[in-house]
């Protein structure tokens, strides 16, 4: 393949463009997932009263999606790299909609646990088919400014479920269902019709892509293929599955556990402690009212990623921002004033927020596309573990103290652990430049 030469402005002209193309659609997708993965913590609200569940059984039902999530998760990655992104994403979406459509017929704790067991086993593999995606289309040194926009999903997932599913449960009770049913119903419906929608939107790599010139490709696949060579010099790995054997996707794998424990953590319990400080306030203003940390967030997100990705460093733009929350959530513990409370909230949520859009550059700099399909589930699936440890935990300690405070030291307590496993990262392992090929121009 005859090197073709792209200018920086060209250069990032066509990466802008890919971006257009593929971020929004896979945006709108990350947003209907997490609708669905969170929307529990609203429903708690009414359901808990409904079928009898106390604090530490909701940090249970909350987190059980996540033990199901890590069996499934790097068999998931591995077929959507054997059968392509578009056929696999699309039924990972049709799979969950049904799941959470059927939550809504639950009528014990039992039910809904086994059917948050389901949700965690369907929508398995569709985070790190994502991560995956975006690397057969991304150059590193482009990659953590499209991953904070694609996380923006996320934040602005949980800016939507507030007011809408606050919003069905005090006003849709159809054929004397109660409004958590309902809501269950039409926030499952959508990804069920995205799943075949996305057989005729995306497209599974460079070379197929009609919206991109001959020239545009040739350079692109020219210049994923040079960093597929230098990370295999980087980090010798004979075969995708030796991966497990890699201590350093282990290390990753434990800032990515401490990430998502106080993620989880607090985002899936923010609606009652918003209701606890506020106690007179309807369902459907502590719906809105949820949404302003997740506005923070997004700013936060963007700026900490274009920073990153601009000064091409990411040790310090991982840990530094998870460091912060540490002060919030402790924050957390000292008012209970609600204007106060919303400052740290919003503290909180902005930094555990930025976290993410840099983190997933680091795993990009050790794995070659024949192991990143395993790398990356490694990596997210054992983290996601902390999607069950930390709601359930901040659950479990509610019910044996009467309070969320020490749920929100059991959090803080990752969050500058987070910060401190980043940190232990060498510095020289964790520089883009070390992919970079002397005397090569792109």
């Amino acid at each position: 393949m005859a090197n073709v030469v792209f200018t920086e402005e060209r250069e990032n002209q066509l990466m802008s463009k890919i971006r257009w193309k593929i971020v929004p659609y896979v945006m709108l997708l990350y947003i209907v997932a997490m609708l669905d993965r969170v929307n529990i913590g609203f429903a708690a609200l009414q359901m808990n009263k409904d079928l009898g569940i106390s604090a530490s059984m909701f940090g249970m039902l909350a987190g059980v999606f996540f033990i199901t999530y890590l069996f499934f998760e790097v068999p998931s990655n591995v077929i959507m790299h054997k059968v392509g992104a578009r056929k696999w994403i699309a039924r990972i979406l049709v799979s969950w909609g049904l799941v959470t459509v059927f939550l809504a017929f639950a009528q014990n704790v039992t039910h809904v646990a086994i059917l948050r067991g389901l949700l965690g086993a369907a929508e398995a593999g569709f985070y790190p088919c994502i991560v995956l995606y975006f690397t057969f289309w991304f150059p590193t040194k482009h990659f953590a400014k499209t991953m904070s926009l694609f996380m923006c999903g996320m934040a602005l997932a949980n800016i939507i479920v507030g007011p809408i599913s606050s919003w069905i449960m005090e006003n849709v009770s159809w054929m004397g269902m109660a409004g958590w049913r309902w809501m269950f119903i039409l926030e499952g419906l959508p990804a069920v019709i995205l799943g075949f929608v996305t057989l005729f939107v995306l497209v599974d790599r460079p070379d197929q892509a009609k919206f991109l010139t001959a020239e545009e490709k040739q350079w692109l696949m020219a210049e994923l293929e040079r960093e597929h060579v230098a990370k295999q010099l980087k980090v010798k790995v004979a075969n995708k599955w030796e991966v497990f054997k890699n201590s350093r996707v282990w290390h990753l794998a434990f800032c990515y556990l401490c990430y998502v424990l106080a993620l989880y953590g607090l985002g899936m319990w923010m609606p009652q402690i918003l209701k606890n400080l506020a106690k007179a306030m309807s369902l459907s203003n502590i719906g809105l009212i949820s949404t302003i940390p997740y506005m923070c967030a997004i700013i936060a997100m963007v700026y900490v990623a274009r920073r990153s990705d601009a000064l091409q460093e990411r040790r310090y733009h991982t840990a530094l921002p998870i460091g912060i929350a540490f002060f919030g959530l402790i924050g957390l513990t000292m008012t209970d004033n609600l204007i106060t409370s919303m400052l740290l909230l919003c503290v909180s949520q902005a930094a555990i927020y930025s976290f993410v859009g840099t983190f997933w550059s680091l795993p990009n700099l050790y794995l070659s596309e024949a192991t990143a399909a395993v790398g990356i589930a490694i990596i997210n699936s054992v983290g996601n573990l902390g999607g069950f440890f930390g709601p359930y935990m901040v659950g479990f300690l509610k019910d044996a103290t009467g309070s969320t405070n020490a749920g929100m030291y059991f959090l803080a307590t990752f969050a500058i652990l987070g910060t401190i496993s980043v940190l232990a990262i060498p510095k020289k392992e964790a520089a883009a430049e070390s992919l970079r090929q002397p005397g090569i121009k792109a």
